[in-house]
């Protein structure tokens, strides 16, 4: 019986889910395919749907505690994990935009003591990911909360270059995604600014969007608030974790799903970000207008330009972006996804719409998903 009432759980939240703040655009089909997500796909999740002035659609529902009963609301914080790295990227334009540094000038400069010196790596190519700094599976890469106050980042970050200290191509060569690359940056940050990465962050990317703790921050702001990450019971992932994740961040099976820890991300910058769908959804709107609170027109535009590679080919990138479409209509994108959530945000330039969602579930397709359920909101209004 209780495993059967915690199956039936999310078909009650999901009741009290639905905000529609735009009554055209926000079509009952809209709430079909969340309810039909909630049912088969996440434990709870947010998606939210706005433009440059204006919040098309808010949803939050299912539950971010299965076991406790707690609702997912709009305020329940999530890990957005590598949805970090676009804003790790507004950093870093902000320093160019300063002059406190040149996108152009190479690493080495920057980072004396870091590995990959001497081979021509440029911060540029550590933003569009062609640098050649390699990828490891970075799923060990993780403390539990509770060990967050004696955690050592430089030391983390000093083991995982000792264990990966060549790169994998020429920089330039190609487009290669890299979170070593991201980590890296991060300390780019800290370096020219004399500030740890979060407390720059928090200083000139979150203040200025007017984002609270709970909206966006890099620690778990309020427990009770926080939704609990999840991996399906039935997956192939949940067969070979034993491999690829320490057992002390695996909690207990709760009806169909294996509660995973809180914890954090080893290096912040790569994937460090904690919050809502509001709050992401609070920098999409900034970033569909035409003026940003974060740089100037200048520095907008090359946010937003597609990179190419060593021998002038377009790759799927901009500084800080990834490039998609979906239905004849090109996005930019930044999805990111690790021990229990999986998360995706999307500006439609030419629609002048942006959406976020975010879920508690490891396996959550996210891309399918906004493919899907963004429809409604990139169709011509009537």
């Amino acid at each position: 019986m209780r495993i059967a009432k915690l199956l039936l759980i999310p078909f009650v939240a999901m009741l009290q889910g639905a905000t529609m703040v735009d009554s055209v655009l926000a079509k009952d089909d809209t709430t079909s395919d969340l309810n039909h997500y909630l049912r088969s796909e996440v434990p709870g999740l947010q998606y939210i749907a706005v433009t440059a002035d204006r919040v098309l659609f808010e949803y939050a529902g299912g539950w971010a505690d299965i076991q406790g009963q707690k609702a997912m609301t709009l305020d329940t914080t999530l890990m957005a994990y590598s949805m970090t790295k676009t804003f790790t990227a507004v950093a870093i334009l902000q320093l160019a935009e300063q002059r406190k540094l040149s996108l152009d000038h190479l690493i080495d400069g920057y980072l004396p003591n870091a590995a990959y010196h001497g081979h021509g790596v440029t911060l540029r190519q550590l933003l569009n990911h062609t640098s050649g700094v390699p990828n490891p599976i970075p799923l060990r890469w993780v403390h539990l909360a509770a060990e967050d106050s004696s955690f050592n980042e430089a030391e983390a970050l000093a083991a995982v270059l000792r264990e990966n200290p060549d790169l994998a191509f020429e920089p330039g060569r190609k487009f290669a995604y890299s979170n070593i690359g991201y980590w890296l940056l991060g300390k780019v940050v800290e370096q020219v600014t004399g500030q740890s990465y979060p407390a720059y962050m928090r200083a000139n990317v979150l203040q200025p969007l007017r984002l609270s703790a709970q909206e966006m921050d890099f620690v778990i702001p309020d427990e009770s608030r926080h939704a609990n990450g999840y991996l399906k019971k039935y997956s192939l992932m949940n067969l070979v974790k034993g491999f690829v994740i320490d057992r002390k961040f695996l909690g207990g099976y709760e009806g169909h799903w294996l509660r995973f820890n809180s914890h954090y991300l080893n290096g912040p910058a790569f994937g460090g970000l904690i919050g809502t769908a509001r709050g992401f959804s609070r920098f999409l709107q900034d970033q569909l207008r035409t003026e940003s609170v974060l740089f100037g027109l200048e520095t907008k535009r090359l946010l937003e330009t597609r990179h190419t590679d060593g021998a002038g080919r377009p790759i799927p990138m901009t500084p800080g972006w990834h490039v998609g479409e979906t239905r004849g209509v090109a996005y930019f994108f930044k999805e990111g996804g690790g021990g229990g959530f999986h998360c995706e945000m999307r500006i439609y330039p030419a629609k002048g719409v942006a959406t976020v969602v975010m879920a508690n579930s490891t396996g959550f397709n996210s891309t399918g998903f906004l493919n899907h359920v963004d429809r409604t909101f990139l169709e011509p209004r009537r």
